[in-house]
């Protein structure tokens, strides 16, 4: 098999993978009003991931804070896992099944909204945060992959990115992490 041919295929399953985003539209465009309407609100995203899905988290996380295409105003997101420190110390201390979900539990207030990368959709972590935000009336968006695993039915809203490739899973991510940055800009233009 030649390089091409691989690189040719990988284009192909990719092409596939985000064009299955169309089917998801409807629950993203809720989604994304709802992260809108809480940012205007003075609300703020509480982000979380594992591995290459806190990469993914702290890319939203940055480009909100930062910028993404305009240099609008700072909008307030935290990534929960940005602090070595702190999840040392509940790793440590509790479980690392609470490294999101504790510091959750103190940052999160009403018209905040939670998001969760996950290509699996079972890590413990993941799900204590989507469990504890349920107990908190905290709205939440789930990008899932696979079959959603036990994340499935947690969040407010979902997307399951029905693939067993990881990198399809993330490459679906992403798109829909940029588009949902698309939405808030339009939101909040530049002053």
């Amino acid at each position: 098999m030649t390089t091409t041919s691989i690189l040719e295929q990988q284009i192909r399953a990719a092409q596939a993978t985000l064009g299955g985003l169309v089917a998801h539209q409807a629950v993203l465009e809720r989604a994304a009003a709802a992260v809108v309407a809480g940012l205007r609100a003075g609300g703020k995203l509480l982000v979380c991931g594992n591995g290459g899905s806190a990469a993914e988290a702290q890319h939203l996380v940055t480009e909100l804070v930062g910028r993404y295409q305009s240099n609008r105003r700072s909008l307030p997101a935290v990534f929960l896992g940005g602090d070595a420190g702190m999840m040392s110390c509940i790793g440590n201390d509790f479980s690392f099944d609470e490294v999101f979900a504790r510091p959750l539990s103190s940052l999160a207030a009403s018209g905040d909204l939670l998001v969760c990368f996950t290509t699996s959709g079972d890590p413990p972590n993941i799900l204590r945060a989507l469990e504890l935000a349920r107990q908190r009336s905290i709205e939440s968006l789930a990008l899932l992959g696979k079959t959603g695993g036990r994340a499935r039915g947690l969040a407010t809203w979902e997307v399951v990115i029905e693939s067993t490739d990881t990198a399809r899973i993330q490459e679906a991510h992403q798109f829909i992490l940029h588009w949902l940055c698309d939405r808030i800009e339009e939101a909040f233009p530049p002053a």
